[in-house]
């Protein structure tokens, strides 16, 4: 009897497991906000036990790619798709792609300087200069001038960038876009760039990685990045003439005026935006959702997991130093949420 018993048992155990099985969504992309989506999928979890939402944190370029071929169920990019990029996504998955804004984040120069302890300004025509590989020196008269007082070292700049395909490289080249004639006519705009000058380092950690092992280099990363690390970043002189340090006010304030102009797509820049108070090299990051989902379970999955986020994801991101949402563009995106077919 105890030996039937025990198999009843077993077989029990074993139909609650099977039934139970957590529903895996697989997803890929941004570096930048990966670890916000870390938190959230791990919370969304404690919820949900019954769902699993892995996440390669590969970079944006590879999000948008895998999910163009459908071999993830959602995207991830700090840079919005352009149109031929959104095209190809119709005429390959026969639908539409749909850009959810999650977060906000600053991208720092960020720096390893032997001897300085200070914190240093940077002019926009200084960082042109630098990835331009115009300014090679530490004592360079644009990067003096900006920083009086503080006694720059005669060191060769060792610039440090991105080997990948990276939206974290958007957020920080369209800035100089903005900024920069000669940026925007040389290397221009992208995920991928012809970097003139300096070594690459696969995702922000690559680049965080580099800089701290490297004296006398200058990188960009995501600020969240910066602060675990511990390496020092600078201010950022803004289209108003202050220099500005990311933060989490910096970063919102940045956001702010976009968000009573937000397009219907969610595809919008807000680096070098107005105001005084604005921290210069600031981004939405976008979760890239495909317009049809086939698996109707996956679709109800993710579809409440956007909800989630826009509710009470939000409550979880300025500990991670991610700005929030403004209320204006959630309620724009729950009502997008419905596109979802």
């Amino acid at each position: 009897m105890r030996k039937i018993l025990a198999l009843v048992s077993i077989l029990f155990a074993i139909g609650v497991s099977v039934s139970t099985a957590a529903v895996l969504i697989n997803g890929a992309g941004a570096t930048f906000p990966n670890p916000m989506y870390s938190k959230w999928f791990f919370e969304y979890n404690k919820l949900h036990p019954d769902v699993q939402i892995n996440y390669q944190s590969l970079g944006s370029g590879a999000g948008i790619q895998q999910v163009t071929e459908g071999t993830v169920d959602f995207g991830a990019t700090d840079g919005p798709m352009n149109d031929d990029q959104i095209k190809a996504f119709r005429d390959k998955r026969g639908a539409g792609v749909l850009h959810f804004p999650t977060v906000l984040g600053g991208v720092v120069p960020s720096y390893n300087l032997p001897g300085v302890t200070g914190e240093l300004n940077f002019t926009p025509e200084a960082l042109a200069g630098i990835f331009l590989g115009k300014i090679t020196k530490w004592n360079d008269p644009e990067l003096a001038k900006a920083n009086p007082g503080v006694k720059l070292p005669t060191s060769d700049l060792l610039v440090v960038h991105r080997s990948d395909g990276s939206g974290t490289t958007y957020v920080w080249v369209d800035f100089l876009c903005k900024v920069s004639p000669e940026w925007k006519k040389g290397p221009g705009l992208g995920t991928a760039i012809n970097w003139p000058v300096g070594l690459g380092g696969k995702g922000n950690d690559g680049v965080s990685g580099l800089i701290k092992q490297t004296p006398y280099s200058i990188g960009y990363v995501e600020l969240i990045y910066a602060v675990q690390n511990k390496l020092p970043y600078g201010k950022v002189r803004n289209s108003s003439g202050s220099f500005v340090k990311a933060d989490l006010a910096s970063v919102t304030a940045a956001a702010n005026g976009a968000a009573q102009n937000m397009p219907d797509d969610f595809r919008v820049s807000i680096t070098n935006g107005p105001g005084k108070d604005v921290y210069p090299i600031a981004s939405f990051t976008w979760l890239l959702i495909p317009e049809k989902i086939q698996d109707a379970g996956k679709k109800k999955i993710i579809t409440d997991f956007l909800t989630w986020m826009l509710n009470d994801g939000q409550n979880l991101t300025e500990a991670l130093t991610y700005a929030k949402l403004p209320k204006a563009v959630v309620a724009k995106e729950l009502k997008a949420i419905s596109k979802i077919q």
